[in-house]
């Protein structure tokens, strides 16, 4: 697919279609009138006026042999209300408009950038919205397949945001990277597969990469992640992944750790059949932040940031480790288990510590960690815990700025105490209530003294229905947002 920034003229553009961003305020369209024919002009007011096209956020209606214009088709995409404007809207707009072409079989489309929003903004966006737009996750089927008609996005801008256009590309194609690895079955990526795929990217990205194995692991006393991945013929893996800046600023080496189970079937203590088979996205935050570093190679922030990924396959085997079984981590802090489907905090606890002897000193660890997040914040935000509120601010903040929503949880120290284990340092579970919260409290444990924030993306990794912007499966979060933190650091 071609991808261009270029400053023609939205009328002279020889395209499949021209795409106008318009307001529900039907004043948003004066923008537009002193350059249109008048005869185009009247009929978008009439479509206004008999609410054929409201403006409503990521409404479509298609005009077709707009007068004055050299397109065949004009694309007019609501965003809502003017004061609704942020570049999320824009980003979900030019989804919008993707998606509908691809629907319509329109195979070129020329997005011009509204005028509410900084231009630099608005041309990122238009162009990360259209990629994130392209995605299907129909890879596997041989019938009745969404074929992509897309060969050409351009953007209408002024040539001086080629850089904003590019690093747009980047964050789009690390995001789209994301989502096809954790779309992929449990049969097909496994493990040693996903630490393959994840060698191929860092090489082509030229990037550092190390891949421990299973003999490497147990040298290194990662007996927490051994625990899970002991039930599975699949060998356990962690892979790690270095950005190195020439000139880096000092005192900040950012840590990237991402539970990435590539398939669980809670082990032992098994799930029920029902929805088992979307067990597949548990390494969703592994993949995640494989991405970020897939992105952060073109886009090259001035930190140092390293991403350690444990990946496992929590099966039921001869050798599958036992409710009530008590393994020693890599920190040499023991844990009894309590629930084999509480796996994930167990890789994650080795990783964490892992992070910190390779010099990392601020940590973000992304998992699909617990049901009960979904629970207490639905599937619209992330949970995000925290030993250090500056930290989880800088974090939040940035995400913020590229419409991931997080949510700060609680982790208060009365917590600790439902973790607590008789015969151990730690249970790696605690009672019903409050669950997300005690997951949290577990890895805090590994990640002190270092700033950290752990995101529970479990209600949000997954889209269950299709959005007007966005295929149904992977959503890609939280990619957009550790990138945006390793930039704004």
């Amino acid at each position: 697919m071609k991808t261009q920034l270029i400053s023609t003229p939205k009328e002279k553009i020889d395209s499949g279609a021209v795409v106008l961003f318009l307001h529900e305020e039907q004043a948003n369209f004066s923008d537009f009138k002193h350059s249109f024919d008048p005869s185009l002009v009247t009929l978008i007011e009439e479509c206004y006026t008999c609410g054929e096209f409201k403006g409503e956020s990521f409404e479509v209606t298609l005009i077709h042999q707009p007068a004055g214009f050299c397109a065949s088709r004009l694309l007019l995409v609501g965003l809502g209300k003017d004061t609704e404007m942020s570049a999320a809207r824009v980003r979900q707009g030019a989804g919008s408009a993707v998606r509908f072409a691809t629907k319509r079989g329109i195979q070129d489309l020329a997005l011009v950038p509204p005028s509410a929003i900084d231009s630099g903004d608005a041309v990122q966006a238009l162009i990360e919205g259209a990629l994130l737009g392209t995605y299907e996750p129909d890879a596997y089927q041989t019938q009745n397949k969404n074929v992509n008609n897309i060969t050409t996005l351009t953007v209408l801008s002024d040539e001086k945001w080629a850089k904003r256009f590019d690093a747009g590309v980047a964050i789009a194609d690390a995001q789209n990277f994301t989502r096809t690895l954790v779309n992929e079955p449990g049969n097909i990526l496994t493990p040693n597969k996903l630490a393959e795929k994840a060698h191929q990217m860092a090489l082509a990205a030229g990037l550092d990469v190390e891949i421990l194995d299973h003999e490497r692991i147990r040298e290194l006393g990662m007996g927490s992640l051994l625990g899970v991945a002991q039930g599975s013929a699949e060998m356990p893996t962690m892979t790690i992944v270095k950005y190195a800046p020439d000139n880096p600023t000092p005192g900040i080496h950012l840590g990237l750790v991402g539970k990435a189970v590539t398939f669980d079937t809670g082990g032992i203590s098994i799930k029920p059949a029902t929805d088992m088979g979307r067990m597949k996205y548990d390494m969703a935050g592994g993949a995640a932040m494989l991405g970020a570093m897939k992105a952060l190679a073109r886009l090259k922030p001035q930190i140092p940031v390293t991403a350690v990924v444990p990946s496992v396959e929590n099966m039921l085997g001869p050798q599958a480790q036992r409710p009530g079984d008590v393994v020693t981590s890599m920190s040499g802090k023991t844990i009894e288990v309590l629930n084999t489907d509480a796996e994930g905090r167990l890789i994650l606890a080795d990783a964490l510590t892992y992070a910190q002897k390779l010099g990392c000193t601020h940590l973000v660890d992304a998992a699909t960690l617990t049901g009960a997040i979904v629970i207490a914040l639905g599937h619209e935000r992330v949970g995000a815990f925290t030993n250090s509120d500056e930290w989880l601010s800088r974090v939040t903040r940035t995400a913020e700025t590229v419409g991931e929503k997080f949510w700060a949880m609680p982790l208060d120290s009365e917590y600790k105490k439902l973790i607590e284990s008789p015969i151990a340092d730690l249970a790696n579970i605690g009672p019903r209530w409050g669950g997300a919260i005690t997951a949290a409290m577990f890895l805090k444990e590994f990640a002190d003294p270092l700033p950290w924030v752990h995101l529970d993306i479990a209600g949000t990794a997954w889209l269950e229905e299709e959005k007007p912007y966005l295929a149904a499966g992977p959503s890609g979060i939280p990619v957009r947002a550790l990138i945006a933190l390793a930039m704004d650091l």
